[in-house]
């Protein structure tokens, strides 16, 4: 069994835990970090680029965590960048719109073929039977104010998405304020 703490410092597109204080944190630039959520005491995050929608790592993600006994789970999805702002390739854009339908293709402001991420991230999510309740909706590329972009500007900073699962003494006393 896995104390908090031993993955610390590694590398990975995702991580689930039913421990309780161990804060499970993904990185990203312009991929969409997405935090799934269990009321039988199950979190997990996934960085999902175009890539790793691809090598299906939400549904990864999410067989992980009904392996530790997630029941229904529901999804987060945080700052990513938007179709205006996300040129993409024909050959990698139709192999998506084949995983995920035809919602996920898109234009950039110029006109040029783009990938709406955050619709291939509702796709994919759908697909392994997660409801997504909230998104940020924000584009990383169009808010250099807000957010960091490699793809628009190069940034070498990221975002981070923490998810924890408090004991439940912690839950009871603030459900009580």
């Amino acid at each position: 069994m896995r104390v908090p703490g031993d993955v610390a410092g590694r590398r990975a597109d995702a991580l689930c835990t039913g421990i309780t204080n161990a804060p499970l944190a993904i990185q990203t630039a312009d991929c969409a970090p997405v935090g799934l959520v269990s009321r039988s005491g199950v979190v997990g995050v996934a960085h999902c680029g175009w890539r790793g929608l691809v090598a299906g790592v939400v549904q990864r993600t999410v067989d992980a965590m009904r392996t530790l006994g997630a029941g229904e789970i529901v999804a987060v999805v945080g700052p990513c960048i938007g179709p205006s702002e996300y040129e993409f390739g024909a050959a990698d854009l139709l192999l998506l719109t084949d995983l995920f339908g035809p919602g996920v293709e898109s234009r950039t402001q110029d006109g040029a073929p783009a990938l709406d991420l955050p619709a291939a991230v509702g796709a994919a999510c759908r697909q392994a039977s997660v409801q997504v309740t909230a998104s940020l909706g924000a584009c990383t590329a169009a808010n250099p104010d807000r957010y960091w972009s490699h793809r628009a500007r190069g940034d070498v900073q990221r975002q981070a998405m923490v998810l924890w699962i408090e004991p439940a003494s912690s839950r009871s006393a603030k459900d009580g304020e």
